[in-house]
């Protein structure tokens, strides 16, 4: 057995850095659907449930991530600065400037939302919205800067992949969704609308928007973690004896029924019974919460095993020459 140098800490920043990512891609992205933060009701909300929920995931990301640093060993409290005392182009540089400027922009992004009176037109307006063309492009980066990272190191044969990081750049996004949803389900939808039928008919579509798109961003990572396989399968030498330890090894059933039947298959066949009545023959969406919050955790669950087993496999599976 080889020796993990990467443990809890390191899967937990891949995890909510992702997370963190994509909640606050996904949450830019919804409020600049509809309008620019124009229109009120559930399209706003869910862009405020996106921008709470980001700084606070790649907050704590990165906080483990300097902490399996060893920086906060007693005489090495700010050791972390190093990081940002030079300029170049290695992931790790280029990395911590990212996630820094990341964490800035979704705080003050963030911060746009906080207040209970919050509500488009108000004086956070426009600085929402130009908060909110910046969020795209630096939660895309921070998600796939996650799968960059490992990706950048040849001598792990299993990381050592150009599929990595877009399969780490949908799980993010993926994730985030579900993020989103899950909170909306279990601290309630914020109404904001005065005729509560036309409210009501709005989130049911946003519900249905969101949820089909985790199903398409689900169907995405499905071929993309096929693709992932097949590449190092069918590679010669140090890869494809790498991708061995998912194929009969000793992650295989974490890795299939951890993160591909539980993660992704089961919340497919669960969003397809939902969607596919209101895409195909337009009857009304309805989505129980109860298993609507079910499907989140399954996907959140997935998001978690897939880094948990990649970063475990990159170790188990030993360097090779370069």
């Amino acid at each position: 057995m080889h020796e993990l140098n990467w443990g809890l800490p390191v899967i937990l920043y891949l995890f909510f850095g992702g997370l963190g990512a994509g909640a606050g891609a996904v949450s830019a992205s919804v409020l600049l659907r509809s309008g620019g933060g124009d229109q009120s009701g559930p399209s706003f909300d869910i862009a405020r449930w996106g921008a709470l929920i980001a700084p606070p995931a790649v907050i704590l990301g990165t906080g483990l991530l300097v902490f399996e640093l060893g920086s906060f060993q007693a005489g090495h409290w700010f050791r972390w600065i190093n990081l940002f005392m030079v300029i170049n182009l290695s992931p790790m540089s280029l990395g911590s400037w990212l996630l820094g400027l990341f964490i800035l922009v979704s705080l003050a992004y963030a911060y746009t939302f906080f207040k209970a009176s919050a509500k488009p037109g108000d004086e956070q307006h426009n600085l929402r919205k130009k908060l909110a063309w910046a969020m795209v492009p630096l939660g895309i980066a921070v998600a796939l800067y996650t799968g960059i990272l490992l990706g950048a190191l040849p001598a792990r044969p299993f990381w050592n992949s150009p599929i990595l990081a877009m399969l780490f750049l949908i799980s993010a996004l993926s994730t985030g969704v579900a993020a989103i949803l899950l909170a909306r389900a279990l601290f309630g939808k914020m109404l904001s609308a005065d005729d509560e039928t036309v409210e009501n008919t709005s989130a049911e579509n946003d519900s249905y928007l969101l949820t089909s798109t985790d199903l398409l961003l689900i169907g995405f990572e499905v071929l993309v973690v096929f693709l992932f396989v097949m590449y190092a399968h069918l590679s010669v030498g140090a890869i494809e004896v790498a991708v061995n330890v998912v194929l009969g090894g000793e992650l295989t059933t974490m890795f299939w029924f951890g993160f591909v039947a539980l993660g992704l298959i089961l919340p497919v066949l669960i969003e397809m019974k939902y969607v596919l009545p209101t895409l195909l023959y337009q009857k009304k969406y309805q989505f129980p919460a109860g298993m609507e919050m079910l499907v989140c955790g399954l996907v959140i669950l997935g998001g978690f095993m897939l880094r948990y087993v990649v970063v475990i496999a990159g170790q188990v599976t030993g360097p090779v020459g370069i």
